[in-house]
Parts: C-alpha cells; sequence; structure tokens
C-alpha cells in the first residue's frame, strides 16, 4: 500500500487545527483575572502562535526558481 505525500500533509493540517481548537478552548477556559506574568497562559499564548504559523506554513503554496522562472511571477522564456 502506497501512501500519498498529500494524504500526509492533509493529516498534519487536521491534526494542528484540533490543537488549535483544544489550545483555544484552554484559553477560553482559563480562570480570571489574568496576570501579565502567568507563565502558564503566557505559555498557551505562545502554542497558539506556533500553531498558527505551523499551519500558515502547510497551507502557502511555495516559489521554487527554475533555470527558466528565476523570480516569482515571471513567464516561461521563450528561446
Amino acid at each position: 500500500m502506497s501512501v500519498r505525500f498529500e494524504d500526509k500533509l492533509n493529516g498534519a493540517i487536521l491534526s494542528l487545527e484540533a490543537a488549535k481548537r483544544l489550545i483555544a478552548e484552554e484559553i477560553r477556559d482559563y480562570p480570571t483575572p489574568v496576570s501579565g506574568c502567568d507563565a502558564q497562559y503566557n505559555q498557551l499564548l505562545s502554542r497558539r502562535s506556533q500553531v498558527s504559523k505551523a499551519l500558515d506554513a502547510l497551507r502557502q503554496e511555495v516559489f521554487v526558481p527554475t533555470p527558466r522562472t528565476l523570480t516569482q511571477g515571471s513567464g516561461v522564456e521563450s528561446r
């Protein structure tokens, strides 16, 4: 049985989305008032940021320069 890259990528995205929801729930349910130096709360905010950045990185198209397209948005050379 062959595993496709797209299936693994989609699985990673789904797992990160689930983690993001769990973190959001923890932040929502965190007891108030929250002081600015609350290490656990700040850790939750940091994790939320990390998960969001990872999701953004997995979802964005990556430009890979090739000899015919050296800059993003440039067309194919005609010779």
